[in-house]
């Protein structure tokens, strides 16, 4: 079973289009959904969460049509975004007070507990509480009422390396316990470098790439030769590439092909996912 699957989507706002054909987010593991600012992430998170209304489509979680007065459907979805929602002059034991009883799997152990960990004092308030501070509150928050489904739209940006590790740990830990679905908007492509399993590429409102973290990087390395090398039919095989006085750097996303082409006239380089990411936008 697919944690959600989308079929046909599309949304029109303004002069952006988002048109999703397919997309399917496998049960059980952590899917990175990674594009340039403006591309559709938080576009598609919210037609997913019911933020806003499909223009046409279909999407499902858990086999699912998720509707609005679904509570059912909204008691499985725990969310960790940029922008929390939460009233800022209170302290955090009322923000958990009034959150709390609307989740039936509520678990105040497990709540406790994440305090703890983080090191978190819950009569602070939570506007005077440093950011990393702050989104540890959002992701206990999350976890406390057992969730099936977490999406996360950008929930590391501004944090130091530090907290963003921390958070990036709890969030592994959790899901190998509790066998829960991710699905994580992000550009920050070091944190999915480490914990993501499958990963989405989305371009102007398309997905120009989906498939398992493993495969992506194994396909794809970065060529880099001399000028002469560069030809209409070498082109093909490379999806953007660049010059410069010294020669080209370009990448290919079938690794096996560029060999018979290119040969041992070039050096090849792994990509990691910030290089795909950059290769695709630029061509």
């Amino acid at each position: 079973m697919n944690a959600i699957e989308i079929r046909n989507l599309t949304k029109n706002l303004d002069n952006f289009t988002l048109n999703i054909d397919k997309l399917d987010i496998k049960k059980g593991f952590i899917t990175g959904f990674i594009g340039p600012n403006g591309s559709g992430k938080t576009t598609t998170i919210k037609l997913i969460m019911n933020m806003l209304n499909k223009d046409s489509g279909t999407i499902k979680i858990f086999d699912n049509e998720y509707k609005l007065d679904d509570t059912s459907v909204k008691e499985m979805i725990g969310y960790v975004g940029d922008i929390p929602g939460y009233m800022k002059e209170v302290k955090f034991k009322e923000i958990k007070k009034s959150i709390a009883p609307f989740y039936k799997n509520w678990d105040e152990n497990l709540y406790n507990h994440y305090l703890k960990k983080f090191d978190i004092n819950e009569n602070k308030v939570y506007k005077e509480s440093s950011k990393g501070q702050q989104k540890k509150f959002e992701l206990i928050i999350t976890l406390a009422h057992h969730p099936k489904l977490i999406i996360m739209d950008e929930p590391t940006a501004n944090l130091d390396p530090l907290v963003r590790n921390e958070f990036m740990e709890v969030l592994q830990d959790h899901i190998a316990k509790d066998g829960v679905t991710v699905f994580y908007s992000t550009h920050i492509t070091s944190d999915l470098d480490r914990v993501g399993d499958y990963l989405v590429f989305i371009y102007k409102g398309k997905i120009i790439l989906n498939s398992d973290k493993e495969t992506i990087l194994e396909k794809h390395r970065i060529i880099r030769g001399r000028k002469e090398l560069l030809d209409d039919d070498t082109k093909k095989y490379l999806i953007s590439y660049n010059e410069n006085s010294f020669g080209f750097a370009g990448l290919t996303s079938n690794y096996k092909e560029a060999f018979e082409i290119f040969g041992q006239e070039v050096v090849y380089d792994k990509a990691n996912l910030e290089d795909i990411l950059m290769y695709y936008t630029r061509g």
